[in-house]
């Protein structure tokens, strides 16, 4: 057993014991040479005397000790005491995201985004090591007096890769994270971290983690076989875009989950930058990670949020030109409005204006109701808000429907030429249906589209054969990779 007080490579003085895992103990000493707190991790002694594992901490704290990003906790030696392998870290003052999540429950969702792009960045740069974590949670996670995120223990655990779960004396500890090949045995790779940081992003949203069981086998189970509980009925304010980015983090197969976390923390960039966009403001780390975004995702942020000294600059010289401009706004700005085209009409046509309320959910085949509360938004003429679909993991078959979808009320008669729509789920098949009336099942609808495989920007062609109708439906009728659809602007031309 190791004593308080014990000098660890006749340096580091241990202090007091701050944490233990399966493997090793978490010691805060002090560095007499250069008088500043470490962490010190010492490997337990039962596992140290195993040749394989000793050689694998060995080589893993080397990896470790290379890496060097602001988002992971700086290693500053390693060495062995009397034949116990240790790694000193630095100390980090603060809490862990776990801790901060059992004390706040569910986080702001800013800062949940802001704290997954840390940690994905973190990851970025041990895979461009090569070096998995293989243990990505909130208990790993360190939050810093300026509330920044680090990671810890990179890599530790993969020295127990091949105990497997329910390995006699050897616990891997929570699997409320873990990837279902991680899970199965299987190998384990990048995207396994994808996963876990998806679970983390799941739990700083909702305030729980997906999964609960009486045993950390019946959990691991649970992610290798049920499908994630739907983030936004757990948390309905929750943006369709941020809901996606977690289904793709955390699909089952590999196949449809991200390939890189360079592609996860970019989709979460611009998630980011929409939110502080809708919301107008961000506080905490959000505004810190908000202002360090890069090129290709910044500018979806506004500049104030992003450059608030350069903001109050050209506040104050927009003040002093306003008494000029007020007149000539007043005689030739327009409004954009309900409907309003995002992009020129198309040649030869004219956009149908539609009122604010004119676009309805349309689910004949279920409960009736589709994200009803959403439907105005994919006629607001702004992008990053968004109508969607409830998610079918077993697709829409699998919940007997033909389909589901959106439709649009012209208010007059008109033969309309052509729907286009923008979406962020590409992918899916839908045509357009119209009538004069709403009818109660699709059947009551005339077809005048082809069905179509939806594009992000798509401009589907119409055929009324010069009849006209007042109402005109989306039709959705095959899911894409998630098992949810949405159209974040609608247009109806004629």
């Amino acid at each position: 057993m190791t004593v308080i007080g014990t000098l660890i490579g006749g340096r580091f003085r241990l202090e007091e014991r701050i944490g233990s895992g399966g493997m090793s103990s978490v010691y805060r000493a002090f560095d007499p040479m250069l008088e500043r707190l470490v962490a010190i991790k010492l490997m337990h002694r039962d596992i140290s005397t195993d040749p394989d594992q000793l050689e694998r901490f060995r080589r893993e704290s080397r990896a470790v000790a290379r890496l060097n990003h602001p988002h992971v906790v700086t290693v500053i030696d390693a060495g062995e005491d009397e034949g116990t392998p240790y790694i000193v870290f630095e100390y980090v003052e603060g809490e862990t995201l776990k801790d901060r999540i059992r004390r706040h429950g569910r986080l702001p969702v800013a800062e949940a985004v802001a704290y997954a792009i840390e940690i994905g960045r973190a990851l970025e740069s041990a895979h461009a090591h090569r070096l998995v974590h293989r243990d990505v949670k909130p208990q790993n996670v360190l939050i810093d007096p300026d509330g920044r995120a680090k990671v810890t223990d990179f890599g530790i655990a993969r020295s127990l890769e091949a105990q497997r779960l329910t390995a006699p004396g050897r616990v891997l500890g929570t699997t409320d994270y873990v990837s279902p090949e991680q899970a199965l045995g299987h190998e384990v790779t990048e995207q396994s971290d994808i996963y876990s940081l998806g679970i983390v992003l799941y739990e700083m949203l909702t305030g729980e983690v997906p999964f609960k069981a009486d045993t950390q086998v019946a959990v691991a189970m649970k992610h290798v076989r049920e499908p994630l509980p739907d983030v936004q009925r757990r948390r309905p304010e929750i943006s369709a875009a941020l809901a996606a980015i977690v289904e793709r983090a955390t699909a089952k197969e590999t196949r449809n989950r991200y390939a890189t976390v360079t592609d996860l923390v970019h989709d979460l960039e611009e998630v980011l930058a929409i939110e502080a966009a809708r919301s107008g403001q961000t506080t905490g780390e959000a505004t810190t990670v908000l202002r360090n975004l890069p090129g290709d995702t910044a500018d979806f942020a506004p500049g104030r949020l992003r450059h608030p000294r350069r903001a109050l600059v050209l506040s104050v010289l927009l003040l002093a030109l306003v008494g000029g401009a007020v007149t000539y706004f007043a005689t030739t700005r327009t409004e954009k409005g309900a409907g309003s085209p995002v992009a020129p009409s198309s040649p030869g046509l004219t956009n149908v204006e539609l009122a604010g309320n004119a676009a309805s959910d349309y689910d004949p085949e279920g409960d009736g109701e589709e994200s009803r509360g959403q439907a105005g938004l994919a006629i607001d003429g702004n992008r990053t808000t968004v109508w969607d679909t409830e998610t079918y993991q077993g697709g829409l078959a699998g919940s007997n429907k033909r389909g589901v979808g959106l439709y649009v009320d012209a208010d007059t008669k008109v033969a309309a030429r052509q729907l286009d729509l923008v979406t962020s789920t590409p992918g899916y098949r839908a045509a357009v249906y119209a009538a004069n009336t709403v009818p109660g099942g699709i059947r009551g609808w005339t077809k005048v589209s082809a069905t179509t495989r939806v594009r992000q920007d798509q401009k589907i062609p119409l055929d009324t054969a010069q009849r006209r109708f007042r109402y005109y439906l989306v039709w959705i009728t095959n899911l894409p990779e998630g098992g949810k659809a949405d159209i974040r602007e609608l247009r109806l031309e004629k």
